[in-house]
């Protein structure tokens, strides 16, 4: 699936992953390809980005938006 993580200054991760799990207001929960549409608030914590070229990014808080196989991740 496509995942793009931007922040207000850049655009911080864009490419494709397995799975992404995230630190959710409710606690942390991972999305696979073909999640059910969802949009979450984010707290502080840690997106690991799951695949060939794993990635970790330290977050603020933001918001995560799935739909049709996209992940799009607005972070502070």
């Amino acid at each position: 699936m496509k995942v793009t993580i931007v922040s207000p200054e850049r655009t911080l991760y864009s490419g494709t992953a397995s799975g992404v799990e995230v630190p959710g207001s409710l606690g942390r929960f991972e999305i696979q390809e073909n999640h059910a549409p969802i949009i979450s608030s984010l707290t502080a914590g840690n997106i690991y980005i799951k695949g060939d070229t794993p990635e970790t990014f330290a977050i603020a808080g933001g918001f995560l938006e799935m739909s049709g196989n996209e992940v799009n991740i607005c972070v502070e």
